[in-house]
């Protein structure tokens, strides 16, 4: 399949060069965002009837998994409310162009910090405390409005989105992610951007802002660090950049052979496993330990959790690569066949989003009439009752989304397998254990 260019359109080039359709919807989502953390901390205690546990954990997730990640790659990021107070704050503006003189104190990130290490760190902090956070309003109310104040503190000591780049859980798991995605944004001509010397795309001119994510367009190759802003469009003086509809994994071509992503892979796929089982499998024991955060059984809890993500995963991954010969290192060979991981984690978090939104889904009506449990019923549908939705179709389509992974894991391992010149049967036998496994949990 070959590229197709969106932006060659006049229409959409002209919607993503204006500003204002972006910042009329990132203003609905920071009033949506806001009002969540206020029903978490105000509203009811029960989280099946509060606004921030439905919307955020039931609604939103249904839509950054089943349909944002899988086909916009990095689309939320483009309006993620979060980072947008302190990014206001930085420019000293709107929607009105920034001074030259740099707001705050506008720091490089050190150097030992530019990578996805904090965001795994930061998603397995959440990961260790989700059954609690998925239950209890206040929590989340809490947590979200630490992610707020997080944004905004960063924005003054460092420059551009800061946050986004290196701390936020949810950028570094859309990032991933983002790579099998089927949208891109790319430069059209190389030796443009080459010859052209001011590269305002990065720093900015008067016709836009520098690259927020500290991205330099000329050399973007994969989704992964752009997040879709659509600053560059609107300040490349020679129209040389474009948002494309590619073939889906179009990034995974090209494996990479970063530690902290390999290891994004394996915390992404050890974390759906876990949370298929505690959330949604039948053990009372498992959960009740999970819940009790502090407890000796959840240190327990956390332990294994850690074990299974740090130790077994990659352990069971890396004893397969030592049974080939080799010419490429060893670190090497873990990080490039650990892309296979990337489309079969993604189906994982699916097949499960699948079960764990048609489970809840129908708390949505409620929650939407009465937000704050306080006994409104705005839109008459507060007394609805809960149900599970298209439970008929339920195991079928976690089948086939798990089989479907799985292919897609297998095409993704025998183009690193030839990469790093090595077997791809091992990685093969990995992904089918882990797949049955996975099977095993969800049905």
């Amino acid at each position: 399949m070959a590229k197709i260019e969106l932006t060659r359109n006049p229409f959409i080039k002209n919607i993503l060069k204006d500003r204002r359709p972006q910042l009329a919807v990132f203003i609905v989502m920071l009033v949506g965002y806001i009002f969540a953390i206020m029903a978490g901390l105000v509203g009811t205690p029960v989280g099946s009837h509060n606004f921030s546990i439905v919307f955020v954990w039931i609604a939103w997730w249904a839509v950054l998994i089943l349909v944002a990640v899988p086909f916009f790659g990095r689309g939320w990021c483009a309006v993620c409310p979060i980072p947008l107070p302190g990014e206001w704050l930085q420019r000293g503006a709107v929607l009105a162009l920034p001074d030259k003189k740099p707001k705050w104190l506008n720091l490089r990130v050190p150097k030992m910090f530019r990578n996805i290490w904090l965001q795994n760190i930061s998603f397995l902090l959440l990961a260790l405390f989700s059954s609690v956070l998925l239950t209890t309003p206040n929590i989340t109310g809490i947590v979200l409005a630490g992610m707020l104040f997080a944004a905004v503190g960063l924005s003054t000591v460092f420059e551009r989105r800061a946050f986004c780049r290196y701390l936020c859980p949810v950028s570094g798991f859309i990032g991933l992610y983002s790579q099998t995605a089927p949208i891109e944004l790319r430069i059209k001509d190389k030796q443009v951007c080459a010859n052209c010397k001011a590269k305002p795309c990065y720093n900015g001119s008067s016709a836009g802002y520098g690259c927020p994510w500290d991205v330099f367009p000329g050399g973007l190759t994969q989704n992964t660090y752009c997040g879709l802003c659509m600053e560059c469009i609107r300040t490349c003086p020679h129209d040389n950049i474009a948002v494309n509809i590619r073939p889906f994994s179009a990034d995974l071509a090209k494996p990479s052979t970063r530690m902290d992503e390999a290891f994004k892979a394996f915390i992404m796929l050890g974390s759906a496993m876990i949370y298929a089982g505690v959330l949604l499998g039948p053990w009372g024991t498992l959960k009740d330990a999970a819940y009790n955060v502090g407890s000796s059984a959840w240190l327990v809890y956390a332990l294994v959790f850690l074990t299974f993500i740090f130790a077994i995963l990659p352990g069971f991954f890396t004893l397969g690569m030592l049974k080939t010969k080799s010419i490429v290192p060893l670190k090497k060979r873990f990080a490039s066949l650990s892309t296979a991981l990337i489309p079969l984690g993604l189906m994982f978090w699916v097949a499960f989003s699948l079960s764990f939104v048609l489970t809840n889904a129908s708390y949505i009506l409620a929650a939407l009439s009465d937000p704050l449990g306080l006994g409104w019923n705005l839109f008459g549908t507060a007394t609805a009752t809960w149900q599970p939705m298209l439970t008929i179709f339920l195991a079928p389509a976690q089948t086939f989304a798990l089989v479907g992974g799985l292919i897609w894991s297998a095409r993704t391992t025998q183009k690193a397998a030839q990469e790093v010149k090595v077997s791809p049967i091992p990685v093969h036998v990995y992904s089918f254990v882990a797949t049955s496994l996975m099977l095993w949990l969800l049905l």
